[in-house]
């Protein structure tokens, strides 16, 4: 399973998400253009002292990720991709341990293309209250890691 972040925005969603690869051993993929430095310090800060422990890859555009990650490995791997303008639950998708768990920028999400071409892949976080429009990004990931790690039976 890895985490997969197309182009993020904020250095400290980052930084708290490339944590929670390390705590849980899941890869990270980050696509570009990434909003900010590898070397920003609050990507740094908020990762703390554990991004040795992150397995992490990184690449230059989401073409250049399926070139190099998707397509290229054996078999090929299912993107499940999570957007807050998703009908579909994340509690009904069945994770695998090969998944690539895809989320959009924070700012706008995925873009309208990948959303139709994930869609028989693509859940969301339900929210309650209609005057929120979504979740921070790392919260998000958090929810769905975990998910998937308890679907996985790697809780104990």
């Amino acid at each position: 399973m890895r985490i997969v972040l197309l182009e993020p925005e904020i250095p400290q969603n980052t930084g708290s998400i490339a944590r929670l690869a390390a705590a849980t051993d899941t890869a990270l993929d980050l696509i570009g253009p990434l909003g900010f430095s590898l070397e920003d310090r609050y990507l740094k800060r908020a990762g703390l002292d554990y991004w040795p422990f992150v397995q992490l890859r990184v690449y230059e555009s989401w073409r250049d990720y399926l070139d190099r990650s998707v397509k290229a490995g054996s078999g090929t791997p299912r993107i499940v991709a999570f957007s807050a303008r998703a009908s579909q639950p994340y509690t009904r998708c069945r994770f695998s341990s090969d998944d690539l768990l895809l989320f959009g920028k924070e700012t706008k999400g995925l873009p309208r293309a990948i959303l139709n071409e994930l869609s028989e892949s693509l859940y969301t976080i339900p929210i309650q209250n209609k005057g929120v429009r979504s979740l921070n990004l790392s919260n998000a990931v958090s929810i769905i890691v975990y998910e998937a790690r308890r679907q996985l039976g790697l809780l104990d």
